[in-house]
């Protein structure tokens, strides 16, 4: 009689699920399989049975793992007896996209109205995927001298999905020069004209006339001195 017992000495095999790293484009992606190692080169993959599925989808960015355990996998061969399982799951990796929005930088020489500039741009490593995208409110403005921030708000389009972004926001600068054309301010004192009465009578203050109608002399100068100063009195007739 020829008796043929099956190995009982442990046979190990080793299950590593496959794994994908994609960047999301808002398609739809994939991993699936695995890979196989065996303690005894004896045993063959045709000694075990797979149930379960070795494939996972998905299309927002995110990890995804693709459910693999020891369960799935079950010893079919009568010439082993003791076979173990050790599955590491595979997944699938969809990373963000990177997107930078810039608001533009602008300058101009003072004219006594606002600088605004409302045009984004659309940068990064990634930028946006084909179809999607955000809308920009601008609000960003300088009139006088000086330099700010244009600052701006974004919103999202529909069908875009913050989560599937990593998004920076720059803002650019407003800049406004001072004139530095030459501005002649007149100056012309005023005048006043009374009959004789015995009474003193004073005339006080000037007009003041720009070459530059930008420039307004009520803000833009000031008198140094005293009322006195542009103040003219008097009495008798002269």
């Amino acid at each position: 009689t020829l008796t043929v017992t099956p190995v009982t000495d442990k046979v190990t095999v080793t299950i590593t699920g496959n794994t994908a790293s994609e960047k999301y484009d808002g398609t739809e992606k994939t991993a699936s399989g695995y890979g196989v190692s065996i303690s005894n080169e004896k045993y063959t993959e045709a000694d075990f049975e797979f149930k379960g599925n070795a494939e996972v989808k998905g299309t927002d960015a995110n990890t995804y793992p693709m459910g693999l355990t020891a369960a799935n996998f079950t010893n079919k061969s009568a010439n082993f007896t003791n076979v173990e399982f050790v599955v590491t799951d595979g997944s699938l990796t969809i990373n963000k996209r990177s997107v930078t929005l810039t608001s533009a930088s602008d300058s101009k020489v003072y004219d006594g109205t606002a600088l605004t500039n409302g045009t984004v741009t659309v940068g990064g490593a990634d930028g946006f995927a084909d179809g999607e995208g955000a809308e920009y409110n601008v609000t960003g403005t300088q009139t006088n001298v000086g330099e700010s921030d244009n600052t701006f708000t974004y919103t999202l389009n529909k069908g875009t999905k913050a989560d599937n972004y990593t998004i920076e926001k720059t803002e650019g600068k407003l800049k406004v020069t001072p004139v530095t054309d030459k501005v002649t301010v007149t100056i012309t004192g005023l005048n006043k004209t009374v009959t004789y009465d015995g009474e003193e009578h004073s005339v006080f203050g000037y007009d003041a006339t720009p070459s530059n109608k930008l420039y307004n002399p009520k803000e833009d100068m000031q008198f140094e001195g005293f009322d006195e100063d542009m103040t003219a009195k008097g009495t008798d007739a002269g």
